[in-house]
């Protein structure tokens, strides 16, 4: 959790907070969608995490991206923003949170992966056949789909 996010969680506590957040499906040569497995919960989802103040939804992800697996990656187009209750997480913690998530395709430009294992368990390239059949969290069921939608019309 960042520095701002700590800040107003000591003032608010565990209640619900209404979080700007961004995310990115990063796509191979071989048109296969980077997902990664949450410590948290298990699942699946795409990479990506709250916004820092002052930082675009696009920096935000490829910032996540980077923090989160050591990989880079080039942003050809949005998929979408995404909001409501299947937006909503309750952490381990008690921390609630209602993301609204801009989402954007990418290309995988390199990197090493190295991840942030207290938040990632771990990383895999998927086909979307086999994305569909990951235990993925709700909004994931939107997303996913979405995003390989969105790199077949880039393509």
């Amino acid at each position: 959790m960042s520095e701002y996010m700590t800040s107003i969680r000591e003032r608010i506590g565990s209640d619900l907070l209404l979080t700007p957040a961004a995310g990115v499906a990063v796509f191979d040569e071989r048109d296969r969608m980077l997902l990664a497995r949450h410590v948290d919960t298990g699942m699946w989802a795409t990479v990506g995490g709250a916004m820092d103040p002052d930082e675009s939804p696009a920096e935000a992800a490829l910032r996540e991206l980077a923090e989160e697996t050591g990989l880079s990656a080039e942003i050809v187009g949005l998929v979408g923003a995404y909001g409501g209750p299947k937006c909503r997480v309750t952490y381990p913690n008690g921390d609630q949170t209602s993301y609204v998530a801009i989402i954007y395709v990418a290309r995988l430009l390199g990197g090493e992966p190295l991840l942030q294992r207290d938040e990632i368990h771990e990383i895999g390239w998927f086909t979307a056949a086999e994305a569909d059949a990951l235990p993925k969290r709700i909004e994931m069921h939107d997303i996913v789909p979405d995003c390989f939608k969105a790199w077949a019309a880039l393509s």
